[in-house]
């Protein structure tokens, strides 16, 4: 068989650019927004389509918090947009995430809500079907088993082509569809692959390969690299204080292929009140810094968030007052 052709002439990419331009500046074309200016303002006004974003945390640091909040509210914020969700959720049941969700709704623990922490009244209950209720007919979908980079691939590929649609001329439409993954060391191996290093490399490779095919925006989640628990990196006042892109665990096998690549951190739950060289005051362990360490489209920046893990609910807030400010700075 003949090789073919795989060029092909730049004036198809003038012309395709002009397009996207035009249509986001008539309105047709739009990021997905998240529930947070920040976060929209450090990215292309949310989450492009075509796109991967990479958030990288310690355990507890509120990755998957951040993950479900831009889900719960995608709806919200994003009306007159059709898509669907597809979260490929192997660390918690599906059952978990609801009860998460029912928490941030009713401003209640997760605790209270499993009667764990006083009985949970038949008020309180209400409103949980009450919602759930409202919820269950918008168009999410879950996989909870832990599948292989292949298997992965080929659940995505079956996904878009169950919910597409054909136009006028027989031609195939998508539907825009945020895929998440929580997270990207819970996929299991395949046979051929030696070391999570390899599987990671090769999800890299599939995602990146998915996103160009179809409208697709992953939100995929990572843990770091043990160095970052060193204690020296825990000394108040110290550059190691912030994420870098050398933390992400895996980070040369995603970031190359990351459009949007974040390190989330917590300084307070590592004992941290004078965060970096730029001596943050940190208050107390709520508060989330988000390292935006590749914007592709954007912006790199640091920005400050407050938990409520209580509540399952983060907030904006203003960055802290410096202890001490550097020389040369503003």
């Amino acid at each position: 068989m003949e090789t073919p052709a795989l060029w092909k002439s730049h004036k198809e990419g003038f012309q395709q650019s002009l397009e996207y331009m035009q249509g986001r500046m008539e309105g047709r074309i739009k990021s997905i927004k998240t529930p947070w200016d920040k976060f929209n303002d450090a990215t292309t006004d949310g989450i492009e389509w075509h796109s991967l974003t990479v958030i990288g945390g310690r355990p507890g640091a509120g990755k998957t918090l951040v993950k479900d909040q831009i889900i719960r509210e995608a709806s919200t914020l994003n009306p007159g947009e059709t898509f669907r969700v597809l979260e490929f959720q192997f660390e918690m049941l599906a059952r978990t995430t609801a009860i998460r969700e029912y928490s941030s709704i009713l401003g209640r623990t997760y605790k209270y809500l499993c009667s764990a922490d006083g009985v949970l009244s038949k008020e309180d209950l209400r409103k949980c079907l009450a919602h759930a209720k409202k919820r269950k007919d918008e168009p999410i979908d879950v996989v909870e088993t832990p599948i292989t980079v292949n298997e992965l691939k080929e659940q995505i590929q079956m996904y878009m082509n169950a919910h597409a649609t054909r136009d006028e001329d027989g031609r195939v439409q998508y539907t825009n569809t945020i895929v998440t993954l929580d997270h990207s060391l819970l996929l299991k191996k395949s046979s051929f692959e030696k070391e999570k290093f390899d599987t990671l490399y090769n999800l890299g490779e599939a995602l990146t390969e998915l996103k160009r095919k179809y409208p697709i925006a992953f939100i995929v989640l990572s843990q770091l690299n043990r160095n970052v628990d060193s204690p020296e990196r825990s000394e108040d006042g110290k550059y190691g204080n912030y994420i870098l892109e050398s933390d992400i665990f895996g980070g040369d096998a995603l970031l190359q292929h990351a459009d949007t690549l974040i390190g989330l951190n917590r300084p307070g739950k590592q004992k941290i009140r004078l965060y970096g060289p730029d001596k943050y005051i940190i208050e107390d362990d709520k508060t989330l810094v988000m390292h935006f360490l590749k914007c592709r489209n954007g912006d790199t920046r640091m920005s400050f968030f407050k938990a409520q893990f209580e509540r399952m609910q983060i907030t904006e807030m203003p960055t802290p007052p410096q202890a001490v400010k550097r020389v040369g700075t503003i």
